[in-house]
């Protein structure tokens, strides 16, 4: 039994418990959670708050390098850009890029993803270091026959798989996948993930086949005509086991489609800012009853897999949206870091809260010499004074995966060399 305890434990489901300890068991799973007065001190960690692991429900860890390419590019182009320089790493080249992706997500005490992975190397990156996730192998296409690379990845990273590192599928977007891809994708009861209604310019062209998203022509499925929420819908593709990514520009029926159909929906606030995409209707959403999550996408789009600043941003940009400082308090956007992260994933049985049964998926924060210290209200801390570098320790069932000062944790040499090469360096 391995006890841990600090100044605060925040469960999540449940109120926080203050001077609070967590016993794991030799299973990796949670024994007991109390404080340390009844469970015992076990190793202290002081100015600290044990928390659950962020449950990031939609990256691309295949792309942790790709940070400012094309910043300030309209989103057609940006696209195209990343296109462009990705097809200049060699398949090493997108290993090192996925471990190192990997290791940021632990640092920053993420400890599962739902991660969106075009060459399957995301898999082996999260079975090496030990990183809970589904990864969603994309496809791209017009009909079945597209499924034949989802077989090819899947084959490749076969012994990546394993309870914790799990199989899935992401038909890409309603602009680069037809229905009938979609429906081939859903019939083979995988999780499955996909982009969806992230800005504008996608909306038209699914509508008219018109606009700016026409200068990728070689890269696109004809337009739908009609909005794609409702074609997925009645083509049967969303559901529980869905995770839609973005959902920035969705109206009043699509937000009630969302919930009903119990679709995961990923909000992304930084990389939605920051590629002019908008600001996802978050308040609506949740009280449609939708199974929300925050989630970081990927440095591509957002500088970092830096959760805290990912909340941070989902709180402020609820609250400039309604115009009301009560639109998103602190305690929530940890929920959707974490719980909220397992419910859109379908996860929420094995993770997301320190619950006895659950895995040992936790995070230590250190808040020592912050301005949050003393400790008036260890949420409100937690989301407004976190950050990767007060990040202590990182457990995925149990067993310390990240450890802050340790040797394996410095940038990856071999995944700086690769943007290198995307630069033409």
């Amino acid at each position: 039994m391995r006890i841990l305890s600090a100044d605060w434990v925040v469960p999540v489901e449940g109120p926080p418990i203050e001077q609070g300890a967590i016993a794991i068991a030799d299973n990796g799973r949670i024994a007991a959670v109390g404080t340390a007065d009844d469970l015992g001190a076990g190793e202290r960690f002081d100015d600290a708050v044990l928390l659950p692991g962020f449950v990031n429900a939609h990256s691309h860890i295949e792309y942790a390098v790709y940070a400012g390419f094309g910043d300030g590019l309209p989103f057609p182009p940006w696209i195209g850009l990343h296109i462009q320089r990705k097809s200049r790493l060699q398949a090493e080249d997108v290993e090192a890029i996925a471990r190192q992706g990997a290791a940021e997500c632990l640092r920053s005490g993420i400890t599962t993803i739902g991660d969106c992975s075009f060459s399957g190397a995301a898999a082996t990156a999260c079975a090496d270091l030990g990183l809970r996730a589904i990864v969603y192998l994309e496809v791209f296409g017009e009909d079945a026959s597209a499924l034949a690379r989802f077989e090819e990845l899947r084959d490749r990273v076969a012994p990546a798989f394993s309870e914790r590192v799990r199989v899935g599928i992401s038909p890409h977007a309603p602009y680069t996948c037809t229905l009938e891809l979609y429906r081939a994708c859903a019939d083979l009861g995988l999780p499955l993930a996909t982009h969806l209604s992230e800005s504008k310019a996608e909306l038209e062209y699914v509508l008219t086949g018109q606009g700016p998203w026409e200068s990728l022509g070689e890269y696109l499925m004809p337009p739908l005509g009609r909005p794609a929420i409702s074609a997925l819908a009645e083509a049967g593709v969303l559901g529980p086991g869905t995770l839609a990514a973005h959902c920035v520009q969705v109206d009043a029926e699509e937000i009630a489609l969302l919930a009903e159909l119990e679709v995961g929906v990923a909000h992304c606030p930084r990389s939605n800012a920051l590629l002019g995409c908008g600001v996802a209707p978050l308040a609506a959403l949740r009280e449609s009853g939708a199974r929300v999550a925050i989630a970081t996408d990927s440095p591509a789009s957002t500088p970092s897999f830096d959760m805290f600043d990912e909340l941070r941003a989902a709180v402020m940009a609820a609250r400039a949206r309604e115009q009301r400082p009560n639109a998103l308090h602190a305690a929530a956007a940890l929920e959707l870091g974490t719980l909220g992260g397992a419910r859109a994933l379908g996860l929420d049985g094995e993770v997301g809260s320190l619950v006895p049964g659950k895995r040992a998926d936790l995070t230590v924060l250190s808040l020592d010499g912050s301005s949050f210290v003393p400790w008036e209200d260890p949420v409100s801390a937690i989301v407004l004074g976190g950050s990767p570098d007060r990040i202590v320790a990182t457990l995925v069932d149990g067993e310390d995966r990240y450890r802050r000062g340790g040797e394996t944790w410095r940038v990856s040499t071999s995944a700086a060399q690769a943007r290198g090469r995307m630069l033409d360096l």
